[in-house]
């Protein structure tokens, strides 16, 4: 392999994380020598050289991403003509159902997934939906009341009510039931 120095000799295109942690520890031994011995002329020579050869490493990876950056916004625009070109192609008036705005939005009728109700329609849906649920749970609290024999013995009471008032008069006997169906919910 040739050790970590290997490193330094490949092209920055070619480069691999292992690879810069070879130079990291290149460059870092060099500094270690810098300071501690007679050898001090060599080391900084090769430690100069390897500090340039990184330098022209990030030059070349900098040159690189610019280059392909600047052929991706080509790639871009070239779509974006594209595509305005077919929408205009598309339909005669495409300019005009461009500029929508902010709060419109544009639905294909062919997408089975599409809105089909306004959020005005959800809403009262939701609410009664709401409604129903207590009503539900009403109705389930009454189911109880029967099972457990809490409302049998207050019907017997209703009952004699009703009686009671259907015999005083006839014209409130419409009042009464509404009352005893009140008093059992």
């Amino acid at each position: 392999d040739g050790g970590p120095e290997r490193a330094l000799e490949k092209s920055p295109f070619q480069l691999t994380a292992g690879d810069v942690y070879d130079i990291s520890s290149v460059v870092g031994r060099d500094l270690l020598q810098l300071s501690a011995g007679p050898r001090v002329p060599a080391a900084l020579a090769r430690l100069q050289f390897r500090i340039v050869r990184v330098l022209e490493m990030l030059e070349a990876l900098v040159s690189e991403s610019s280059l392909a950056e600047e052929q991706l916004r080509v790639e871009r625009d070239s779509l974006r003509r594209e595509v305005e070109a077919l929408r205009a192609a598309r339909c005669p008036g495409g300019a005009q159902q461009l500029s929508l705005g902010p709060d419109k939005m544009v639905i294909d009728l062919t997408d089975p997934n599409r809105p089909r109700f306004t959020l005005q329609e959800l809403r009262d849906v939701l609410q009664e939906r709401n409604q129903l649920k207590a009503q539900l749970l009403v109705v389930q609290e009454e189911l109880q009341c029967y099972k457990s024999g809490i409302i049998s013995q207050r019907k017997d009471q209703t009952e004699e009510l009703e009686k009671e008032a259907s015999g005083s008069s006839a014209g409130t006997s419409k009042d009464s039931e509404e009352k005893t169906i009140i008093k059992r919910l």
